[in-house]
């Protein structure tokens, strides 16, 4: 009888202990996974989805945009590249922010893929894009208590207009794979990274652009065989992610072809970038800068370290083995560098 109420007794301990350690560990859960609660927020239903309408002079226009995390003072909203790229090439972003904390928000530009398709050519221009940022920033809520502007490759150029023109609504600025002058960036393309092919290839190549055959299967295959694995992406083709894939597949060949034209070494021919040039505007930018470069890259990392220090509050972040896309072969000093700008420009320890 004894052992029978010493069982019973045993046993309700066990399951108080539970119960309490049960609801011990529902509260641990709920503050640990408050970054990721969407509730009483207007894109719960959409899970971070949000469309956002574009006032354009051609009409109004929406465009895509996701939210991950919740963080009133870290805010990032991600620029892609292209023009006509996807939010894609930043998949991997998900594997590193949310541990820190770090609100994102995807988002793709008018003719990109995941967002409406005017295919009207008045529309793209730097000056339209500048202001379709700024109409996304109002519909965000993002200010300059908590608004870092993160671009990549064109989308470098359009954070450096952005921040030329709206510098007073941001709290930090990445330009990440991206010179301030096109003219540089195809001088650099031509006359250091082609020779650095083999030359019986690069004259292949240049041969074909001679002769305009973009469209040539050999063209794409020379490319992406000698010139891509080396400095848009430094892996095996076979290798590459699959959001990067997509990144390819969705892009708007329109808005490309218009904006950079056919010719990865530099925008050539009637491209309306062809001769864009910031350079002597940098100095202009006060707001912290972080500048990302890589040592493969398309861009030239030097050039990038000096726009560091042409800002008047930069820093420059080296992807030592990394090339165009050093959130994918350089991940590790990539993202290191990149939380370390917003959490020192957050405490206020930027220097």
């Amino acid at each position: 009888m004894k052992q029978r109420i010493y069982y019973l007794l045993m046993v309700t301990i066990f399951l108080f202990g539970c119960v309490e350690s049960e609801n011990k560990s529902e509260k641990e859960i709920e503050i640990k996974s408050s970054y990721l609660d969407y509730s009483n927020s207007e894109d719960q239903f959409t899970g971070g989805i949000k469309m956002i309408p574009i006032t354009t002079p051609k009409g109004t226009f929406n465009v895509y945009t996701k939210r991950v995390g919740n963080n009133p003072k870290m805010r990032v909203l991600l620029l892609h590249g292209g023009p006509g790229g996807t939010h894609e090439e930043f998949d991997c972003f998900d594997g590193y922010l949310p541990n820190t904390e770090i609100e994102y928000i995807y988002y793709d530009q008018l003719d990109s893929y995941y967002s409406d398709k005017p295919n009207d050519s008045t529309l793209w221009t730097t000056e339209h894009f500048v202001e379709e940022v700024e109409q996304v920033r109002k519909a965000l809520n993002l200010n300059k208590d908590n608004f870092y502007l993160l671009g990549q490759s064109w989308g470098g150029i359009l954070a450096m207009e952005y921040a030329l023109k709206y510098q007073d609504n941001l709290k930090g600025l990445i330009i990440s794979n991206m010179m301030a002058s096109a003219p540089a960036y195809g001088k650099y393309a031509m006359e250091v990274l082609g020779p650095q092919l083999k030359p019986e290839i690069f004259k292949e190549i240049m041969d074909l652009e001679a002769n305009n055959e973009f469209d040539n299967p050999r063209y794409t295959e020379l490319l992406m065989n000698n010139y891509y694995t080396e400095h848009v992406l430094r892996m095996p083709l076979d290798k590459w992610p699959k959001s990067v894939n997509l990144l390819f597949e969705h892009l708007n060949p329109n808005i490309y072809v218009f904006m950079q034209g056919h010719s990865e070494f530099g925008m050539t021919q009637n491209a309306s970038l062809k001769n864009w040039d910031v350079t002597d505007r940098l100095k202009t930018i006060t707001v912290p800068t972080l500048v990302i470069g890589a040592t493969y890259d398309t861009m030239d990392p030097k050039h990038m370290e000096w726009m560091s220090n042409e800002v008047q509050n930069g820093r420059f972040l080296l992807c030592k083995n990394g090339s165009h896309l050093s959130q994918y072969d350089d991940q590790k000093t990539y993202f290191n560098g990149l939380i370390q700008f917003i959490k020192d420009v957050d405490k206020g320890t930027f220097k």
